[in-house]
């Protein structure tokens, strides 16, 4: 599915490995017991594994914390929360750097609400993909939030973008 345009990555085909056609930054979220050190103990697993969180946000609760985050490699990130015995919960997002200009956040939730689609969760992300400031979005439709967002020009990020940072030591 060629478009034909030149557009910046606007008509780019995208095929990932689970078949799907949109660069979706894959989220994982954590249940945590509401206890002192256990954030400290999801971070140590991915010591010496190459594997950084690039994006945090923690929910509390009255017994426990949702903790979710990106990795720069979702699949090996993947494997060591399995591993690890910690049940999860993968859902997709979408990467968008920030554009220059005053009130950044503002151009995009204005973007997403001329096409209608509501917002459920963002966070910033930790490491400056591309070398300029991103947001993690969730979105009710991905696939339209995606081809509104390109067509307005904004810069898609996605999990390769999040493994090409050269200011974070591996």
């Amino acid at each position: 599915m060629d478009s034909g345009d030149d557009s910046g990555g606007a008509g780019t085909k995208f095929e990932t490995m689970r078949g799907r056609n949109f660069p979706a930054l894959r989220q994982f979220t954590i249940f945590l017991e509401n206890r002192v050190g256990q954030l400290l103990e999801v971070v140590r697993r991915f010591e010496g594994t190459g594997i950084r969180i690039c994006a945090l946000s923690i929910n509390d609760a009255a017994e426990c914390a949702f903790v979710r985050f990106l990795v720069n490699d979702a699949d090996r990130g993947r494997e060591i929360l399995e591993r690890s015995g910690l049940a999860l919960i993968e859902t997709d997002l979408i990467g968008v750097q920030l554009p220059e200009g005053p009130q950044p956040l503002l151009r995009v939730c204005t973007a997403l609400l001329q096409a209608e689609l509501n917002i459920i969760q963002t966070y910033p992300l930790i490491v400056r993909p591309l070398g300029k400031p991103a947001v993690a979005i969730m979105v009710e439709n991905i696939e339209m939030a995606m081809e509104t967002l390109n067509e307005k020009g904004f810069t898609i990020i996605t999990e390769g973008d999040l493994d090409d940072n050269p200011s974070i030591d591996q």
